[in-house]
C-alpha cells in the first residue's frame, strides 16, 4: 500500500463538543484523499467522543488509548503515522481552507526544512470575536544568529507541521509532558533543520475557557501548577537532547535561550511565592535583558524603568505602574492641550 504525502494527526481527550469540527476543517481540505491519512488520537476520553467520532466512518482512523497526556498520544500516533509529512491539530481547533496544500507546498519548495509553520486567527468562543493570532514569524537556521534564536517564538499545536526524518529525530517525546509536548518537538527541531514561516492565517486557535495557557487567572491554580511542572520536564527534556548531542549548554546563546524559559517559569512561581522588590527588580532587568530581542526599543525601556519602579512600590504594586506611568502622561498632555488653547486666546 503507497503511503499517503501527508498525515494529519488530531489529538484529544474530552472535547467531543469541538471534534467535529476539527475533523470536518480536515476533510475539507482541497487536497486528494488518497495523498493523505487522518489519524484521531482519542487519549481515554469519557465524555461522548468515541460517538461524535464514528459518525466519520471510514474517512478517518480512530486510535483509542488509555489516558496518558499530549505526549502520550503524540508518540502512539507518530508509531502509526505513515506520511512524509506531519500535520498537527488540537481537537478543538480548526484548519481553514488552503492550509494542507500550502503547507505541502512549502515542505516541497525548501527540501530542506524540518518544520512549516504559520499565522493564525483566535477565536473567543464566549464572544465570537475574531482577532489576529499576532505573533512574530521566523525563518531559516535559527541558532546561525543568535538574535533569530531569542526572537523565536513557539506556536501552539495546531499551527505546526514537520517533515516527518527531521521529527524522527526528536521521538519519542518525554510522557511526563502530559501538556506542552508541541513545544519539545517546535523547540529542538531549529537545532536540526532550518524552518519556513508562513505569514498567512491558515487555521483558528479557538479561547474557551479551559485552554491550559489561554487562561492565566489566578483561579485556575491547578492549572498553573500543571503548567509549571510541565515545563520544568520540558526544559529539563531539550536540556538533555541537546547535551546528549553534544551542544555545550554554556555557551551564550544556548544560556540566553533556556534562560528566557527560566524567566517564565518564575514568572508564574511569583503567583505562589511573591518576591521581594530585590527580586523584581532583578527579575525584570533579566527580562529586558534576555527578551531583548522580541522586544521594541519603547518596551525594553519601559521594562527597565518598572524594575527601578518596583524597588520603590514592590511586587503588588508593579503593575500599577504603567497605570501611574500613563495617567501621568494624559494629565500632561490635557495641561499641554490647555496650555495652547490659552496662547492662542
Amino acid at each position: 500500500m503507497k503511503s499517503p504525502r501527508v498525515t494529519v494527526l488530531i489529538d484529544t481527550y474530552n472535547y467531543g463538543q469541538y471534534i467535529e469540527e476539527a475533523v470536518g476543517s480536515v476533510l475539507a481540505q482541497d487536497f486528494p484523499v488518497q495523498e493523505r491519512e487522518i489519524l484521531v488520537v482519542d487519549d481515554g476520553s469519557t465524555d461522548d467522543t468515541p460517538e461524535r467520532l464514528r459518525k466519520f466512518g471510514d474517512a478517518i482512523t480512530c486510535l483509542r488509548k488509555e489516558n496518558g497526556g499530549q505526549a502520550s498520544a503524540f508518540n502512539f500516533a507518530l508509531q502509526r503515522a505513515r506520511g512524509k509529512f506531519v500535520a498537527f491539530l488540537d481537537a478543538d481547533d480548526y484548519w481553514l481552507p488552503g492550509k494542507l496544500q500550502r503547507i505541502v507546498e512549502e515542505f516541497e519548495k525548501h527540501p530542506d526544512a524540518g518544520m512549516v509553520y504559520h499565522s493564525f486567527r483566535q477565536l473567543n468562543a464566549r464572544e465570537g470575536v475574531f482577532q489576529d493570532g499576532g505573533l512574530p514569524l521566523l525563518s531559516g537556521f535559527l541558532p546561525s544568529n543568535t538574535k533569530d534564536l531569542l526572537s523565536y517564538v513557539l506556536y501552539p499545536t495546531s499551527f505546526l507541521a514537520f517533515r516527518r526524518s527531521a521529527l524522527e529525530l526528536l521521538l519519542p517525546i518525554p510522557e511526563a509532558l502530559t501538556i506542552q509536548a508541541d513545544a519539545h518537538l517546535s523547540g529542538l527541531i531549529v537545532f536540526v533543520a532550518p524552518i519556513v514561516a508562513v505569514p498567512e492565517f491558515l487555521a483558528v486557535y479557538r479561547v474557551h475557557g479551559t485552554n491550559l495557557f489561554a487562561d492565566q487567572s489566578e483561579s485556575c491554580r491547578l492549572r498553573r501548577d500543571l503548567r509549571m511542572r510541565t515545563r520544568r520536564a520540558l526544559v529539563d527534556g531539550m536540556r538533555n537532547w541537546l547535551s546528549e548531542r553534544s551542544y555545550n549548554l554554556r555557551r551564550p546563546d544556548l544560556h540566553a535561550y533556556f534562560k528566557q524559559w527560566d524567566l517564565s517559569q518564575e514568572k508564574e512561581e511569583f503567583a505562589v511565592t511573591p518576591p521581594s522588590r530585590l527580586g523584581i527588580s532583578r527579575h525584570l532587568i533579566e527580562y529586558a535583558r534576555y527578551y531583548g530581542p522580541q522586544l521594541s526599543w519603547r518596551h525594553r525601556t519601559v521594562t527597565y524603568m518598572n524594575a527601578a519602579g518596583s524597588l520603590v512600590v514592590g511586587y503588588e504594586n508593579v503593575h500599577r505602574l504603567d497605570e501611574w506611568r500613563m495617567a501621568i502622561k494624559n494629565a500632561l498632555r490635557s495641561t499641554s492641550k490647555h496650555q495652547e488653547r490659552e496662547t492662542r486666546s
